[in-house]
């Protein structure tokens, strides 16, 4: 939900490299890294700089500049952004462990950003090492009596191939139960899942352009 109020001054304070201002000694490619992916993010859950800057209290042009890694968002502020996109902190934070000839290029098994809980039925881990490509891989796996609460459609094309147990999918109007082995795509279309099996389902899903 979009909080309208009064910018904060102090929001413009952490930027880098920027006359008049404050330089943050932080590695300038962490501060890309997490700036594109802000953008990645945005964009896939149809929020507008506007919007995000109004829920943060900032101007469009300050939150511009940390999407194109020239400033960065103060911890308390990237917990709220983390907040808005439904993502952990830690999804940011931990672009920051990643050295800097691998940045870019490798995701460490130890260092994968996690999405969702065990407890919610579904846990995804980022494979790709950012959201700045044409897609994305995720690492998800779906608990034993986990289900898609209500069919959703998204404006992206997936892939998805079953590494361990099987899944009850739906495709538009279609069903089927794939196991591991099986791969399925869909573009744009409704869709769900249920795991109505007693073991979780291991899946690699390609997602284009990047959601998370």
């Amino acid at each position: 939900m979009i909080i309208a109020g009064a910018k904060r001054a102090d929001c413009e304070l952490m930027t880098s490299g920027k006359s008049g201002s404050t330089v943050v000694d932080r590695d300038s490619d962490v501060s890309a890294n997490i700036g594109r992916d802000l953008r990645a993010i945005r964009q896939s859950k149809g929020l507008t700089l506007t919007e995000v800057a109004t829920s943060l209290d900032c101007s469009i042009g300050y939150l511009s500049q940390v999407e194109r890694g020239l400033s960065v968002l103060p911890t308390e502020d990237l917990r709220r952004v983390a907040q808005l996109f439904d993502v952990p902190l830690g999804w940011f934070l931990l672009l920051s462990d990643v050295s800097e000839e691998e940045r870019g290029l490798i995701t460490r098994s130890e260092l994968r950003r996690r999405s969702g809980d065990v407890g919610d039925g579904l846990v995804e881990e980022l494979l790709s090492p950012d959201l700045s490509g044409s897609y994305e891989v995720l690492h998800s796996v779906f608990a034993p009596g986990a289900k898609l609460q209500a069919p959703t459609r998204r404006a992206t094309e997936e892939t998805a191939y079953m590494v361990s147990g099987t899944l009850d999918i739906s495709i538009g109007d279609r069903r089927f139960t794939v196991k591991a082995g099986d791969s399925f795509r869909f573009k744009e279309e409704l869709f769900s899942w249920e795991n109505n099996y007693d073991e979780p389902a291991v899946a690699i899903w390609v997602v284009s352009p990047p959601i998370y």
